[in-house]
């Protein structure tokens, strides 16, 4: 037992001597770099120490990390931060809310190379501390959340449509008071000819100073369908965020024409004016007859929110990466799609401190090979858009240390340094 003793303690020595005598914990060799903060897009080496970005330059030295992750061929790129998921998880029946159509996220992030989600909408001001409780501090996927407008959240029915249940002081109060977690207020699922929820949601986001993420429910212009040119110039302010953008739901106003399949006049103004547009593409709200003529006529997503759910997981959405692929597929390049899920999105939450590899940067970070071949991906009506390309994630690693690796691309932690 002595011996046995001894041996431990001489190995733990030996193992903090050669860390102490490496510069970094992770040393990240030849992969190609995509950040759009540092408007990097060439092959750099990235180093990680104590949960940080350390160093990105060319050619930083190998004998100076403890583990030595090989990404020659791939891209490295920030954690994904995917802005629209519902993660509210529990056991209310068919509820986002607390409840089983939301899903927990840590079996749906990491193999994506998502380190960050924002819960769209699931809890409200009444409902936010057992979210806070059940899933946010027992996750080790960094989660958000834009608080609902209604406040138990999303449940569904009748419980959205609730007036008198949408409370803008409560709201922006319960928001203001957790400023670590809650990043904005969500809208959604509203069916009656009524512009007060949208009024109210404002409210909330002018009086904590956060933005709004708006699904219409399809009817909320008196007298007929939504006109999104009121929304977008009337009742929303710069920084707010329209998703579904892409959807052919029939009693919401698409963007695109359905008759002449053009991209309507005031969409690329309002979005000028600052209104950002989330792809959002979730189990019934992507259609490539709305997709395709957008980016023919030049107008992209801003960010690209997949819109996870119990219902999108196994369908034409399947994850963030095969979102980001599906855009591929109608002519955006990587870097483009890589920004709208990293820098754009922090930026759209004021979360600045992700989504970029600064030196000093949390140290979030994917590794995504782009598989090319022939691929087929399918939009929620079962249209069918072919693709040569497809990203699929290699490795994630999240706040320094790797959450997940597909095709053991890292060395293990040598104790020889001379041994490599």
């Amino acid at each position: 037992m002595r011996r046995i003793s001894f041996m431990l303690i001489f190995g733990f020595i030996l193992l903090t001597c050669y860390a102490q005598a490496q510069t970094y914990g992770i040393l990240i060799k030849g992969g190609h770099v995509i950040d759009a903060k540092n408007n990097i897009n060439e092959v750099m080496d990235i180093a990680i120490h104590d949960g940080k970005i350390a160093k990105v330059a060319k050619n930083i030295d190998v004998t100076k990390g403890m583990q030595i992750v090989n990404a020659k061929g791939m891209y490295v790129t920030p954690g994904l931060i995917d802005l629209h998921t519902h993660v509210f998880a529990g056991t209310e029946n068919g509820s986002y809310s607390n409840g089983n159509a939301a899903l927990s996220p840590d079996g749906f992030t990491f193999r994506s190379g998502v380190t960050t989600v924002v819960d769209a909408g699931g809890a409200g001001w009444k409902s936010f501390d057992t979210f806070k409780r059940n899933i946010i501090d027992k996750s080790q996927t960094r989660v958000l959340s834009f608080l609902n407008i209604v406040g138990m959240g999303m449940r569904g029915g009748n419980y959205e449509m609730d007036l008198d249940d949408m409370d803008p002081q409560k709201t922006a109060e319960k928001a203001m008071a957790n400023k670590e977690y809650i990043v904005g207020f969500k809208h959604a699922h509203f069916l009656r000819a009524d512009w007060r929820p949208i009024q109210k949601i404002v409210e909330a986001g002018t009086i904590a100073n956060m933005p709004v993420i708006i699904d219409l429910g399809g009817n909320e212009l008196p007298g007929g369908k939504v006109l999104l040119d009121d929304l977008f110039f009337k009742l929303l302010r710069p920084g707010d965020i329209y998703t579904h953008t892409f959807t052919e739901i029939a009693r919401r106003d698409p963007i695109v024409d359905p008759q002449t399949r053009q991209l309507k006049s005031y969409i690329i103004p309002a979005q000028n004016k600052g209104i950002l547009f989330d792809v959002g593409f979730g189990g019934s709200s992507f259609n490539f007859n709305q997709a395709r003529p957008a980016l023919k006529a030049g107008f992209f997503p801003n960010t690209m929110g997949s819109d996870l759910h119990i219902g999108s997981m196994n369908g034409g959405m399947k994850n963030q990466l095969n979102v980001l692929s599906i855009f591929l597929s109608m002519g955006m390049d990587v870097p483009g799609v890589i920004a709208r899920s990293t820098w754009a999105p922090a930026g759209a939450i004021k979360r600045e401190e992700l989504g970029h590899l600064s030196e000093g940067a949390i140290a979030d970070v994917a590794i995504l090979s782009l598989q090319k071949g022939s691929f087929g991906f399918k939009d929620v009506a079962g249209n069918r858009q072919e693709g040569t390309q497809k990203l699929e994630c290699e490795m994630t690693i999240k706040g320094g240390r790797i959450v997940y690796e597909l095709n053991a691309i890292s060395e293990p932690i040598l104790l020889n340094p001379n041994s490599r």
